[in-house]
């Protein structure tokens, strides 16, 4: 999961009050509603290649996983460097390719819980935002510190518990199923977490000029709390049958 790196970094450089990117997250947020949308088309895409290639197409999304994690780390790099001609380009054709892969996701909380499924975790996703953007400027530099530090061990706990799940399931038959609602909503409650951190870690890690790196680990902050929270309706519903 790229977010994780790029989390667990921004908090170990957000180590003092010091702004040195007063105006970036003002810069970034553009970027992060484009890629917002950049990432329905690649839905709205994904979905029409199902329709067209049928049973082959999850193959197909699977392989695409691999220029995913290239694409990311090419367009941090370059973020990271300011150099922002080569990142946007590369940071379009991402969040394309994550809408790309989360087709089947979003086909299956279609399936289970209708279309209005997207429309509530959208929601969520948006409100979670607009509280955080508004509470997160304005936490103190010893309640987002703490913070900082409670959610990225919580990152840590989600990615051992997920990959254990993985592991266990070659030889516990159901164990998906069984934990897939407390992964949800252990998830939706970390991502929900990180957006507020987001926007206290983020003018303490990136100068202006790097605006689009900010918008970068924001975005993915808020397509993992959209991907928990589907996640959280489709257990719910008792359709979680996969993790």
């Amino acid at each position: 999961m790229p977010a994780s790196s790029n989390f667990q970094e921004a908090i170990r450089e957000a180590q003092s009050s010091a702004l040195v990117g007063p105006n970036v997250v003002n810069k970034a947020l553009p970027y992060v509603g484009g890629g917002m949308v950049l990432t329905a088309a690649g839905v709205l895409g994904g979905m029409s290649t199902m329709v067209a290639m049928g049973p082959a197409f999850n193959g197909l999304s699977m392989v695409a996983i691999i220029p995913w994690f290239i694409l990311f780390f090419v367009a941090q790099n370059a973020a990271k460097k300011g150099n922002n001609g080569t990142a946007l380009p590369l940071m379009a054709a991402f969040s394309l390719l994550t809408g790309f892969t989360l087709t089947g996701l979003v086909v299956q909380a279609v399936a289970v819980a209708g279309v209005a499924s997207i429309g509530i975790a959208a929601l969520a996703t948006g409100l979670t935002f607009a509280i955080a953007s508004v509470v997160g400027r304005r936490m103190s530099d010893s309640v987002g510190q703490a913070l900082s530090a409670v959610v990225g061990f919580g990152l840590i706990g989600l990615l051992i518990a997920m990959v254990g799940i993985f592991v266990a399931g070659f030889f516990i038959p159901g164990i998906f199923a069984a934990t897939n609602l407390a992964i949800a909503g252990f998830g939706t409650v970390l991502f929900v977490g990180m957006a507020f951190v987001d926007f206290y870690t983020m003018p303490r890690t990136y100068r202006d000029d790097q605006y689009l790196a900010g918008a970068l680990g924001m975005y993915l902050t808020y397509i993992n709390l959209f991907i928990f929270i589907l996640r959280l309706i489709i257990a719910i519903q008792g359709g979680g049958r996969r993790d």
